[in-house]
């Protein structure tokens, strides 16, 4: 088979050729393989629970593709709870037309990340709709984590705590934008699964405040949706915040603000002071470009403090930057 065809979301022949050449091939699992209307779980301990729908353009990009954005997506909001991903659901909505290979390479590079945190998907559903109905894949997926670490939350911060961020930022949004406008760029989305940094800074005895994956809205939504949750302020140091020349070059030339640009494999962790070191430390084992950007104020506003000592209100990103990001 050469393209999807209406006939694939028929719930005949065509179906369960898809389902079982293409999605038990590379989701294969005991759980999935029993083909029920549910699956059954069995859950011990405190679990979190996730939902969201990706879509992205181009489907395909520098680092990555929208499947590898579905898996790291729903995982990384596990992770952001301290909890382990354990179980993903997955439903494709897919246009007649695409390309098989195209979905075929989605849906191997979903599997090749699931294996990095032994997580699986363990049922799903396949739709596929008349051609300009969607832009060529559309996927929802839900994910279940054990909960390794109770308490993590945007309502705990406290004057004195101290942010990190756990590498350089905005990468994500400047590979989308670089396509979008036709700009040659050797820049890599950060997309990935977060889960191993954050079982780090748990197993090393980290007393996490807070985490939060910086999506939409950057990590000025991040510091913004904090301050707001725990009626406290944030201050950032420009210096201190890890920017790459090719992503500030990029923002530069099209007006953004790299604060503002969606991340996919990049975090925001606020600690207590005495941990803010060793956390820094922690993280740079897996980024060198993770630091120690701020820390939480009694003011009631997010502020950048440039190396002047002059101040600027950073607020919540307003409009729509780049539409179809994630």
């Amino acid at each position: 088979m050469n393209k999807i065809t209406l006939s694939f979301g028929g719930g005949g022949e065509e179906t369960n050729k898809l389902i079982n050449d293409l999605f038990y091939k590379y989701f294969n699992n005991e759980i999935l393989l029993k083909a029920e209307d549910a699956a059954v779980l069995n859950l011990d301990k405190k679990n979190a629970f996730t939902t969201d729908s990706f879509t992205v353009s181009p489907i395909f990009f520098n680092g990555g593709n929208i499947g590898k954005l579905a898996v790291a997506g729903t995982c990384n909001d596990l992770a952001m709870m301290g909890a382990k991903p354990e179980y993903l659901s997955c439903s494709f909505i897919i246009e007649e037309g695409l390309e098989f290979s195209e979905l075929e390479a989605i849906v191997k590079t979903m599997a090749d990340e699931l294996k990095k945190v032994d997580a699986k998907i363990v049922c799903g559903d396949t739709k596929v709709v008349p051609s300009g109905s969607v832009d060529k894949i559309f996927i929802n997926t839900s994910g279940i984590g054990k909960i390794i670490k109770e308490g993590i939350s945007a309502h705990n911060l406290e004057t004195g705590d101290i942010i990190i961020v756990s590498r350089d930022i905005g990468t994500h949004g400047t590979v989308v934008m670089a396509h979008r406008y036709n700009v040659d760029t050797t820049l890599k989305s950060d997309c990935k699964v977060l889960w191993d940094e954050v079982k780090a800074l748990i197993d090393e005895g980290i007393e996490i405040k807070s985490l939060r994956d910086a999506t939409r809205g950057g990590i000025s939504a991040v510091l913004n949706e904090w301050a707001k949750a725990s009626g406290v302020g944030i201050d950032i140091k420009e210096e201190k915040l890890p920017i790459s020349d090719e992503v500030m070059g990029l923002c530069e030339i099209f007006g953004f603000e790299p604060m503002d640009l969606a991340n996919e494999g990049t975090f925001v962790v606020a600690v207590k002071n005495e941990d803010a070191k060793k956390a820094e430390e922690i993280l740079k084992r897996f980024n060198e470009k993770a630091s120690i950007i701020g820390e939480v104020t009694s003011q009631d506003k997010v502020t950048l403090t440039s190396p002047w000592g002059t101040k600027r209100v950073i607020e919540l990103p307003k409009g729509e930057l780049l539409p179809r990001i994630c």
